[in-house]
């Protein structure tokens, strides 16, 4: 075997092993939530992982940083939830999950996500 086969063998397993990470093995950053959070909208979600108790009433506050027309809306469909989101403002949702299980947030063309963990 030459060592231009050598080094694309190796180069290629390198890059399923980092492929592999990146994708499957990223854990979520979660935060835990006992009254309330503020979602700051800049690009995305921050924090994109809420961690909520069950049963108990929670406020979600949205605040839009970002001027995109896509994240102009926040959608939580397991609750029935569509909320318009000005521009600087705070916009806040109740929730009280009565299951537990992972629910997903997204913004009104669904390009972009968090995730509501009720424990």
């Amino acid at each position: 075997m030459t060592l231009d086969k050598i080094i694309v063998i190796v180069g290629g397993f390198l890059g399923i092993i980092f492929t592999y990470w990146f994708f499957l093995m990223k854990k979520d950053k979660g935060v835990e939530v006992s009254d309330h959070v503020n979602v700051i909208i800049d690009g995305g979600y921050s924090p994109e992982v809420i961690s909520v108790p069950q049963g108990k009433t929670t406020i979600i506050n949205f605040i839009r940083k970002d001027p995109t027309s896509c994240l102009d809306e926040v959608v939580i469909s397991d609750f029935k939830i569509r909320k318009y989101l000005p521009l600087n403002q705070k916009v806040s949702v109740e929730i009280k999950p009565d299951n537990t299980g992972e629910y997903i947030y997204s913004c009104g063309m669904n390009m972009y996500h968090g995730k509501i963990i009720v424990k």
